[in-house]
């Protein structure tokens, strides 16, 4: 009688195995997915934002409407580019982790992209600030220029949250080391 028992439990365990394994797999297929949205289509949402926040008229809404959407292409541009080198980086970086630590030559190097990225960046904030400056105020600037780095901060955590990670105390570069506002 035992032996019946024991099989019938496990037929019981399979069977509810198995339906749970079909519900996921129709949760699954249910789900829609996601739609991206361009970086054209997130520029304008964000402006729109800051038009509302700003409480800009329609002639200085269309202007930085327009002036806001080619600066952040330009950023978009070059950290495209620095995503580029990051994901070479990566590559050399774990040729770099097979021999412990990396040389002296390879952390210049690493450090002076850095320093070039944050020149590129910092050459088309300054642009830009004077192209904003022809229709805003220098507060209204500063705000559009605070509200961007809040949109970053929570794409950052958003971006983190989603791939489980835990939220991180300070800003972190593209080699994961710490980045400090002064």
């Amino acid at each position: 009688m035992k032996m019946k028992t024991k099989y019938f439990f496990m037929l019981v365990v399979a069977c509810l195995m198995g339906v749970q394994m079909v519900s996921a797999q129709q949760d699954s297929e249910n789900r829609r997915p996601r739609k991206r949205m361009s970086m054209e289509q997130v520029a304008e949402m964000q402006a729109s934002k800051v038009v509302k926040e700003l409480g800009l008229d329609d002639k200085t809404a269309a202007k930085f409407t327009d002036v806001y959407k080619k600066y952040m292409k330009e950023l978009d541009d070059v950290r495209k580019a620095e995503f580029a080198n990051f994901a070479k980086g990566k590559e050399r970086g774990e040729a770099m982790k097979k021999r412990q630590a990396p040389t002296d030559e390879e952390v210049d190097k690493m450090m002076r992209a850095r320093f070039a990225q944050s020149r590129k960046v910092l050459d088309i904030r300054e642009k830009y600030y004077d192209e904003f400056r022809k229709f805003l105020s220098p507060k209204q600037v500063q705000k559009v220029y605070d509200q961007m780095g809040d949109n970053q901060s929570r794409f950052r955590n958003e971006m983190n949250r989603r791939a489980g990670m835990p939220g991180e105390g300070g800003r972190r570069g593209p080699q994961g080391m710490p980045m400090h506002r002064n």
